[in-house]
């Protein structure tokens, strides 16, 4: 048991990730499971909260109804986790600090029809406008929030402040664990890293072919679909990037930090390296810890930009996702009609999620988590491998929320980063670290010509592919 649960908790959404996220909690945090109930839109899950002994509600959430289904499922104080789609998460912060419960999701998401609405902006639609509305809730004498604390964003966060302190203490450094923001953006332009992978291959393959028709991913269908082909693909853009991308914007010419192109991540694909699979090429689908960790080691002396890592995403989903996107943009990027979540026909693979620091003395560091599908089945009950990383991340996050709960609304870079590493890794499978030479201009054989940069390999325009 890592913390007792103040007052009742409430899963709003259940699907795989809260059916994932249900036997942690019941197994760590203590509370009688007659305390906990679920709200969500649909029937998927309810024989498995009724086998669990939890409340389940079905009543989708709308701006007319919220207030009126939680407020009396929580009673006093308590915690809210938001595990939904199309439920939005400023409208439950806000319900949230208001009534002292403490909140936690693992996106920030708008109400129905945010991703797609003709009227909103690119920027409006984008995940760096979505946490824009969320941080200008930012209050610290509000009740905890937590946003963004899954997999991807959340314990990417903590493997890359992990990272950052194996790599200063290989190259010999004395150093003492930062202790603030402006702190951690010293150690990182100091160890020289100049870009950052979220660098993640999904190899989980199940026991027969990806039916016609169907969306199959071993995460959220809805999550990924309004990633990948709804938004435009953003990244964090650093100082030392000496060519600007033809299709590429700023969302505010006063803020430089976050970019996006204008073309869908899914379809945005850039060469990236992890151990298992070494050179391959990934999407750059938009995520926040693509902005937040960008924001968050950006240097600055008197107020002087001085140094930022390019930060982004780099993400290779497994076999029937991609086989899914390719249907889905050949239908004018219109959602199948059937969708699925792959649990228990994966028969073998693993998801190997982490971050490559690229750019320092070592040339680059890989270091994250390489968790197969059978461990996975033997840690936690209705999991895959790429779903028990996120629940691990919820679990991580309840446990610091209600261990910190009177920190206002927090991203996953201002939380201890090994206090929560102390409650996930157990369910990480193997967590490796691996040095490796490679660079985006390896391998590339000049059959087509490119315009690259032979200089500084780890120019942005040498990944794009």
């Amino acid at each position: 048991m890592h913390a007792k649960v103040p007052g009742k908790l409430v899963i709003v959404g259940f699907g795989s990730i809260g059916q994932g996220t249900l036997p942690l909690i019941l197994r760590h945090l203590d509370i009688d499971s007659k305390d906990i109930t679920i709200v969500t839109g649909d029937d998927r899950g309810k024989a498995i909260a009724e086998k669990e002994g939890v409340n389940f509600v079905v009543e989708p959430l709308d701006p007319q109804n919220y207030h009126k289904v939680l407020d009396p499922l929580l009673g006093e104080g308590g915690v809210l986790v938001n595990l939904s789609v199309d439920v939005s998460s400023v409208a439950l912060i806000r319900f949230c600090q208001d009534r002292g419960t403490l909140y936690v999701d693992t996106c920030i998401e708008p109400w129905t029809g945010g991703y797609v609405d003709p009227t909103l902006t690119f920027t409006q639609r984008s995940n760096f406008g979505l946490r824009e509305t969320a941080i200008a809730l930012r209050d610290p004498n509000k009740m905890t929030a937590i946003v963004g604390h899954g997999a991807n964003p959340g314990i990417i966060s903590h493997f890359t402040k992990r990272a950052m302190m194996n790599l200063a203490h290989d190259l010999g450094w004395q150093r003492e664990k930062p202790r603030n923001q402006w702190e951690w953006a010293r150690l990182s332009r100091d160890l020289g890293i100049r870009t950052i992978h979220v660098a993640e291959y999904d190899t989980q393959v199940t026991d027969s072919p990806k039916k016609p028709g169907r969306f199959e991913n071993t995460w959220s269908v809805f999550g990924f679909h309004a990633e990948g082909v709804t938004q435009p693909s953003e990244l964090g853009w650093g100082t030392h990037e000496k060519h600007w991308p033809a299709d590429a914007k700023r969302h505010f010419d006063w803020r430089d930090s976050p970019i996006y192109m204008e073309w869908p991540g899914a379809f945005t694909f850039v060469r990236t390296w992890t151990p298992n699979q070494k050179h391959f090429i990934g999407r750059l689908v938009t995520h926040n810890e693509s902005i937040s960790l960008s924001e968050y080691f950006t240097y600055k002396e008197n107020d002087v930009l001085l140094y930022r890592p390019t930060v982004h995403y780099a993400y290779r989903p497994c076999d029937a996702a991609v086989l899914s996107l390719e249907e889905a943009f050949g239908k004018d990027r219109q959602l199948q009609d059937e969708q699925k979540i792959l649990l228990d026909e994966i028969v073998s693979g693993m998801d190997e999620l982490g971050v490559l620091l690229m750019g320092h003395e070592k040339n680059a560091y890989w270091y994250g988590s390489q968790l197969s599908i059978e461990e996975a089945r033997k840690l936690a009950p209705y999991q895959n491998a790429t779903g028990l990383q996120v629940t691990a991340g919820v679990l991580g996050a309840i446990v610091w929320a209600i261990e910190n709960p009177h920190r206002g609304l927090v991203e996953a870079e201002d939380i201890d980063h090994d206090r929560v590493m102390e409650i996930i890794e157990p369910y990480m499978g193997r967590m490796y670290g691996e040095y490796t030479d490679w660079n985006p201009l390896k391998g590339r054989d000049g059959l087509f010509p490119e315009d690259i940069d032979t200089e500084d390999p780890w120019q942005f325009k040498n990944f794009r592919y």
